[in-house]
């Protein structure tokens, strides 16, 4: 599975890496978040799409 964050739709809200700490990390500048590696380790894979579902701006996509 990868993992893609649009930077443009990202409002930093911090939900996905309150949810998948291990695969976001967020911008010291300005908050929005990114993927730690596009391609998710398999034992990350359901907070992953967790977070893709709980994002209110549907930032995050996943690619299986």
């Amino acid at each position: 599975m990868k993992v893609f964050v649009d930077s443009g739709r990202c409002q930093g809200h911090t939900l996905c890496s309150m949810i998948a700490p291990d695969s976001f990390e967020l911008s010291d500048i300005d908050g929005t978040a990114s993927p730690v590696n596009e391609v998710v380790p398999p034992d990350q894979e359901d907070a992953v799409r967790e977070a893709v579902q709980s994002c209110p701006e549907q930032a995050i996509s996943i690619e299986e």
